[in-house]
């Protein structure tokens, strides 16, 4: 089908050009895939040129009963994006995808620790041992700096500068920002990395820059064990949430708004292109709500008789 040579060639448009990161390609490539499977089942031998908006959204009708409306927009995304270059290319006149309306999403507040039941987590794992030594230096790095968990798990040991308490990320789009750490994150990542060292267990690789984080095997760690390793002890903390590594660095945002920081600075902290993506953090407790109502309200200050 020729939609499989454009898709090759789309894929090295955003190695090359846009300079994506290898998870971002996937899962354009998956999204056109899935559109291509959808094609050769209800349009057989459709030519590139002849699918329209009614196709597409006849796709995304197709597409309701198993998938969420997040999804759903994403999928629509990759179309967009993977039309506007089938234009720039001159393969096609107009995109078919852009007057498609997105669907409307859902608002979910983003879960979160309040600062007990962090702390808490953070006293979890054993620094007697080296995999719990690891392990407290990946949750206080996550809550320390809001990072995100691609994002630590692709750094490695000279995107540290400990003295000066930064880190070097490489965020969306392979851009890359300085982001502060805090004295609790640096003695944890500073045991875990000098016992690592004393205790000979070196990373597979002989890379003079190695992963900042290991597995048991040497190798690099990935997502899904970062994912499995917070599970572990939010289990054991009996903590009644459905806590992930990206509610980390929810708690990290809610906890620094709620302390005053400026909503543009965690901006800036979090990596976020739009300032709009931030302001989902605005959320506040009513515990907060109610400690500024009693502190600016006059008459919550007098007394009941």
């Amino acid at each position: 089908m020729e939609l499989d040579t454009y898709i090759e060639k789309f894929e090295h448009y955003l190695s090359v050009e846009k300079n994506l990161s290898p998870h971002t390609q996937r899962n354009y490539v998956s999204d056109l895939h899935q559109f291509k499977d959808f094609l050769e089942s209800e349009h057989p031998g459709i030519s590139i040129t002849a699918i329209d908006n009614m196709t597409i959204r006849s796709y995304l009708g197709s597409l309701y009963k198993k998938n969420r409306k997040s999804s759903i927009a994403r999928k629509l995304a990759s179309l967009r994006t993977f039309f506007k270059f089938l234009l720039k290319v001159g393969i096609l006149k107009e995109n078919p995808a852009s007057t498609v309306s997105t669907p409307r999403l859902e608002k979910h507040v983003p879960s979160f620790l309040t600062i007990d039941e962090m702390f808490a987590l953070l006293n979890m794992p054993d620094e007697t041992k080296l995999v719990g030594m690891r392990d407290k230096a990946i949750l206080e790095t996550l809550y320390s700096s809001g990072l995100r968990v691609s994002e630590l798990v692709e750094m490695n040991e000279d995107d540290l500068d400990l003295n000066l308490g930064i880190i070097k990320v490489m965020g969306k789009g392979r851009k890359e920002r300085i982001v502060p750490i805090g004295s609790k994150a640096i003695e944890a990542l500073n045991n875990y990395l000098s016992s690592r060292k004393r205790m000979g267990k070196c990373p597979l690789s002989s890379s003079l820059n190695p992963p900042l984080l290991l597995n048991q095997r040497g190798g690099r760690l990935t997502t899904r064990s970062v994912a499995r390793i917070i599970n572990r002890y939010v289990e054991q903390c009996g903590l009644l949430k459905n806590i992930s590594p990206h509610s980390l660095r929810h708690t990290f945002a809610t906890h620094m708004l709620d302390a005053g920081a400026d909503l543009r600075a965690i901006q800036e902290l979090l990596g976020h292109v739009s300032l709009s993506t931030t302001q989902k953090y605005t959320h506040v407790s009513i515990s907060k709500l109610m400690e500024v109502y009693d502190k600016a309200h006059p008459k919550s200050r007098e007394k009941i008789q």
